[in-house]
This record gives structure tokens, sequence and C-alpha cells, in this order.
């Protein structure tokens, strides 16, 4: 049962606690005390958490600038011999221990002075990427990377970031959205992707990647996805236009000046190919560089092609709101029944000036559960060691990009 808490309330609750830079051993699963909502703040009931590829690089401080690997050989390296990293996180330090868990699909059990009791009792997503000194600059920070996040069984968080849904999606898929989707999103939006365009999407099978795919596709762009050989059918199912073998040669598949914006989170060795691959006004937006973060940059590619080249760890004032409250959501609703009913922002929640456009590129899409194909042995492995921390005592539940019903149609006909 979810029952509603009192300020009042005190006790502990179990968490997986992150207790430094390093392998698995870093991992404590341990009773740590409930928070107590603050000023504005909410405390949520962790219903399912999700596992993202920035749980693994924060533990493993792979975003210092002294980590030149990708992931997988970082994570071998400090797995054999940990060392702390002072600028391993997204904001410099960790700060240790620290609570991860970057998605939440939550209750509302209590609120702190100055909070709403609205959301009492109400299942909520929570948008992790916070924005506290307004839109207007790009400061920003990020649940479970700068505070504590879903690996619990509570979490505080502020009212302004908590978002209702009521929805028939059960609580694990809903854990699938905020991080993976809300991402890919911001990355569309800053690189202005239109009805029509051409875009390449790398690492297409992960979490990431294949939200870009579906994301893309409801805007009316067409999608080239490159993923593994075993990968390939299922994202054709996402709908992807064209599938590409990672080991083949995109240059020689597409040909130059073919492709009008690049989502690229593998970056590494194939990252010089990307430019080339661009059309002349052409534009790269990437978020991660799960390959290795080094590339070399060939500059006359870029400026003798007026590319743009954009970074994106902010997330922009509508992105999740767009993703979260749809005005045409019961309309899909009735053509498919899995998809959410859900409901408008809460009161204060921030549209922008003209609110959600009314050629919302959501319109049209028709989704069972948000899902990536990924089937990453460090995902799995991290999952793993979280249960093997709690074999009996999870009372939330983890739920990583790796969905066991894939998504089919990311986007209806016309007709439909």
């Amino acid at each position: 049962m979810n029952e509603p808490m009192t300020r009042s309330s005190t006790g502990t609750m179990m968490a997986v606690v992150t207790t430094g830079n390093g392998g698995y051993d870093k991992l404590e699963y341990k009773p740590v005390p409930i928070p107590d909502p603050g000023e504005g703040e909410l405390l949520l009931r962790v219903l399912a958490a999700g596992v993202n590829n920035t749980e693994i690089n924060t533990r493993l401080g792979w975003y210092s600038s002294s980590v030149t690997t990708d992931t997988a050989a970082a994570a071998g390296r400090q797995e054999a011999h940990a060392e702390q990293k002072a600028d391993g996180g997204w904001n410099k330090a960790t700060p240790f221990p620290l609570i991860q868990g970057t998605d939440c699909c939550g209750r509302v059990v209590a609120a702190g002075p100055g909070a709403s009791q609205a959301l009492t009792g109400k299942r909520v997503l929570v948008r992790p990427c916070m924005r506290p000194n307004g839109y207007g600059v790009m400061d920003n920070v990020w649940m479970a990377s700068d505070f504590d996040g879903a690996f619990a069984e509570y979490v505080k968080v502020p009212a302004t970031e908590v978002f209702p849904v009521d929805c028939a999606w059960s609580d694990e898929e809903l854990a699938t959205i905020p991080c993976a989707y809300g991402t890919s999103e911001n990355m569309l939006h800053r690189a202005s992707v239109r009805a029509g365009e051409l875009v390449l999407v790398t690492g297409a099978s992960g979490g990431v990647g294949s939200a870009t795919v579906q994301l893309a596709k409801r805007r009316g762009a067409r999608v080239a996805a490159v993923t593994s050989r075993g990968k390939m059918d299922q994202l054709r199912g996402l709908g992807a236009d064209i599938v590409l073998d990672r080991d083949s040669g995109l240059l020689a598949e597409l040909g130059g000046e073919s492709v009008d914006a690049v989502v690229d989170n593998v970056a590494g060795a194939g990252f010089p190919q990307m430019l080339k691959l661009l059309k002349r006004g052409g534009r790269l937006v990437s978020s991660g560089a799960i390959a290795g973060p080094v590339v070399d940059l060939d500059m006359r590619d870029m400026y003798l092609k007026d590319i743009t080249l954009i970074g994106c760890t902010a997330w922009d004032e509508p992105v999740f709101p767009n993703l979260i409250s749809e005005p045409d959501f019961l309309y899909r609703a009735r053509r498919n029944p899995a998809a959410c009913r859900q409901s408008l922002p809460a009161q204060g929640h921030r549209q922008g000036p003209a609110g959600i456009p009314e050629e919302n590129p959501f319109r049209q899409l028709r989704s069972c559960a948000a899902t990536g194909l990924t089937s990453r042995k460090t995902l799995k492995a991290n999952e793993k060691a979280a249960h093997a921390a709690a074999p009996h005592h999870f009372d939330f539940q983890l739920s990583s990009q790796r969905r066991k019903r894939p998504c089919r149609s990311a986007i209806a006909s016309p007709a439909a």
C-alpha cells in the first residue's frame, strides 16, 4: 500500500548507496533515513527506477577529463584499481555517498512547506534535469548525479519537477521514459529536426538511440539507424527507414553529404565520417560518447560545410512537458488501449510563452511501452549487481532500457 505520509513521519528506508568511484563494490544496500521534504519539495515513494549508462559512468568517474577511453575500458580499470575522480561527475565532483537512480516513477506521499498537497497520492514521473537558475542560463543539476535519486524506497524532489500521469503502462514501463526519452527529445529539439529530413542515429539500439528513432519519425523525418547486425530487424520494427550495420562503411552505404542531421552518442573512432556524411549546413548533436570521448576532428569538414556542432546536457523548457502532456493523448489512447491517458502538468509547470504548439510534432504518435533494444553487458551487470546487493529486500523495482515487449510503430499513418 502507498499510504500518504505526514511530514512528521520518521524512520529509515532501504537504498543502494554509491560510496565512491570504482567497481560494483562501491554499491552498498543499507538502511538510511527517509528524506524529509523541504521548502517547495515533495516526497515520493519510488515505484520503479531505471538503469541508464549515466549510472555506470557516474560510479566510474568516466566524466573526468583524465578518462579518454570508452565506458567498458574505464570499467575494467576501475574494477581492478579504483581511483577517485575529483572531476568525475556531471558538475565536477560527485557528492558521494550518493543514492543514484536518474529515472523515477513514484507516488507522492508528502509535501514540504510551500508545496501543494494536490498531487498527494498521485502517480508521477520526475524530470531529472533541473534548471535552478531558470532557462535563460545553461546551469543545470541532475537527480542522481548532483543529489540523491531513485535507487531507494523514497526520494524527495522539487515540486516543479514532478509530473502526474494517469496511465495504463506499468510502473516499470514508465520508468524507462525520463532520462532516455528526455535526452533524445532535447537533442532533436535543439537540432530543429523537421519533416522530410534524413537523420542518422548512431547507437540506435540503445535507450537514447531507440527513443531517437521513434521521436524523429513522429516529426516526419526519415531515419537511418546504425546498429549491430543482430538488432537490425528490431530497429526496422521501430520505424527506421534505413538500417545500417555499424561495421559497414557508412560513407559507402549512404554517400557523402547525404544526411541533414546526425544524432551521435557513440563518438570514438567512427566520429570523423559523421561530418563527411552531413550536407552543407547540416547539424551534429550529441549528449554522450560511449565509444570514447576523444575524437579526431578535421576542422575543414566543419567550417567549409557550415556544419553546426551541438552539445546537449541541459534540457530546454518545452522538452519534458512535450513528452508528458499531449493534448491529443485520449485520441491515441482510443486507437491504442495500451497507451497512456496522461494529464496536463500540475499548475506552475512552465510551458513556455506559447505552450505546446498547435502543430505538435507528437500529435501522431502511437506507442507501446517505451523501449531500448540494448543488451549491453554493462547494463545487465549493473542491474544484477544492484539486485545482488539486496537479494530479498527491494521494495522498489529496477527497470533497464531493455524491455520485454519492444515497441512497434512509432508514428501513425495519416489515414489511421
